[in-house]
């Protein structure tokens, strides 16, 4: 997932899919007003990485079904734009909110309950990822890939050995070298494990706390990148930083032998994108159709072996290489995910987060 700082992330792009995604359109509606609207058209909103060229190309030649798809790249961006749209054709169908704003949309009335009969590639889930606390009963989403953050390094300058915490990035001789995630929580989670506190705190004076910390970092930060942060790592201008698993598989493939990463025995901080239907979905039936097919087993695992982020779908799963599954980098193993921890919604207190990260990137 590509995540955007800030509540204000740049403007989407349309696409429509037919068998390609590289052109512009806005999701159709005149087009298809003489036939069933739910069989002839769905409005997919999801990142951009997640729809490499074909993906769609079956479901279109399966379904009959035309495939619009908009550009997500933040987590804010969409829920401003589904807060906002009307019960048009030019809404939304399906859209790929991670987990801590299904808790906030559904709690908000944004989404709407799915019908499991309508899903049966749910058997293939892996269990361990459903019935989690943001969505008890998987009401309202179904889990599509997964995301942990931790320290990457070049293998040539640095030792995984070197790096057990995340606060071993606050060492004075990191001066200068350390990529963070240009994304407030995922900066912010980072020191209020240092210190020992909640990632999805609510308090003001811990927040305040974290971004007093994170000040001492900060004469070590040369960059913070959330687009596409694993070409700095594969370039050799970063050495050193956090990462996505997903990220760290690219860089992996791009430039072998040369990157890895571990997760600080603090643990990670995980989010999970899901698919989702916005209570206003126009076309609810295709919706379903849709999110059956993108959490099937080939689009899963031919999803995974693009973008690198563990797959939800079990069958996927065993068919894919062991340089994926058993590479602790990209798959964590079982012992970091019982450590781990679930970024949840922390309402309106991610103003305050914002307002920090925003004085913590200005900061010299």
């Amino acid at each position: 997932m590509k995540k955007l700082a800030g509540l204000f992330a740049a403007s989407l792009v349309a696409v429509a899919v037919t068998g390609c995604n590289d052109k512009e359109s806005k999701p159709e509606a005149a087009n298809n007003a003489a036939a069933p609207a739910s069989d002839k058209v769905v409005n997919l909103y999801t990142w951009t990485e997640y729809v490499p060229d074909g993906l769609l190309d079956e479901f279109t030649k399966e379904t009959g079904i035309k495939v619009n798809v908009s550009s997500l790249e933040s987590n804010e961006t969409m829920y401003a734009k589904v807060k906002l749209q009307g019960a048009g054709d030019d809404g939304y169908d399906v859209i790929a909110p991670s987990n801590y704003f299904v808790s906030k949309m559904a709690r908000e009335g944004m989404l709407k309950e799915l019908d499991h009969s309508k899903l049966p590639v749910i058997a293939e889930l892996d269990p361990d990822w459903l019935d989690k606390p943001y969505d008890k009963g998987n009401k309202y989403s179904l889990p599509q890939l997964l995301g942990a953050p931790g320290i990457a390094y070049n293998v040539n300058t640095y030792k995984g050995s070197d790096f057990t915490s995340w606060g071993d990035l606050w060492k004075p001789e990191y001066a200068g070298k350390v990529q963070l995630l240009d994304d407030a929580r995922e900066v912010f989670n980072i020191a209020l494990l240092k210190l020992g506190l909640d990632p999805n705190t609510t308090k003001p004076e811990e927040i305040k706390a974290a971004y007093e910390e994170l000040l001492k970092l900060r004469p070590n930060v040369l960059s913070f990148n959330s687009d596409n942060p694993a070409n700095s790592f594969i370039s050799g201008e970063v050495e050193l930083g956090q990462l996505w698993n997903g990220s760290v598989r690219i860089a992996k493939k791009e430039a072998p032998g040369t990157i890895d990463m571990v997760f600080p025995k603090e643990g990670p901080v995980l989010w999970v994108d899901t698919l989702a239907i916005p209570a206003n979905a126009k076309h609810p039936d295709a919706a379903h159709k849709l999110i059956n097919y993108l959490l099937s087993e080939k689009v899963a695992e031919k999803l995974t072996l693009e973008i690198g982020y563990p797959t939800s779908n079990l069958k996927a799963k065993a068919k894919l290489p062991a340089e994926i599954t058993h590479d602790p980098a990209i798959y964590p193993t079982a012992e970091v995910l019982q450590k781990s921890y679930w970024q949840d919604d922390v309402g309106e207190a991610v103003e305050i987060y914002e307002k920090y990260y925003q004085e913590l990137k200005a900061a010299k």
